[in-house]
């Protein structure tokens, strides 16, 4: 049983969060390997997949991350994904940004989602200060939105309960 980190980066802060993820969870025993994403190919090798995403384009209908995901989102939705299980973390900007907050993230859920995956992670939007999120999914987003520009004082406690909480959902895999 393994479990893949994957990664896009414009600035390098979802890599960092990506590290400092794969650190936490390397904690548990199961093997977790830590890329950036290159092929969709590399997903279907694990049971448990997390993908780190930014927001770049914000207020677009398609290519929300203006990463490598961009391009591979139809082949992910082309998988099958079945009995895996996939969480997604983004990164964002709450205060500039603050009608577009990790819109990224519910694009590439949807491309998952429409590929079978087992979606876990799911992180309750009452902790956030925003106005509006295409990643809100029923009063929560749909992983774990991070905001380093404007909250990075609250992102090791972000994380660090992610972490506990993905060791819960993703069982049998740490």
């Amino acid at each position: 049983m393994s479990v893949g980190i994957y990664f896009a980066t414009t600035t390098g802060k979802t890599e960092d969060i990506a590290e400092r993820l794969h650190q936490l969870l390397s904690e548990a025993n199961a093997p977790k390997d830590l890329a950036d994403v290159s092929d969709v190919s590399e997903l279907l090798s694990h049971e448990g997949i997390i993908c780190g995403i930014p927001t770049w384009n914000t207020g677009a209908d398609s290519e929300r991350s203006g990463t490598a995901w961009d391009e591979m989102l139809d082949d992910i939705g082309a998988l099958n994904l079945s009995r895996k299980k996939v969480a997604i973390f983004g990164l964002g900007d709450s205060s500039t940004y603050t009608e577009n907050f990790c819109d990224a993230m519910e694009e590439l859920h949807s491309y998952f989602v429409k590929a079978g995956a087992d979606m876990v992670g799911y992180v309750n939007k009452g902790d956030y200060t925003f106005e509006e999120s295409k990643s809100v999914i029923d009063e929560s987003f749909c992983g774990l939105p991070l905001d380093e520009d404007s909250e990075s004082d609250m992102t090791d406690i972000r994380i660090d309960n992610w972490a506990k909480q993905l060791k819960r959902e993703m069982s049998g895999l740490f």
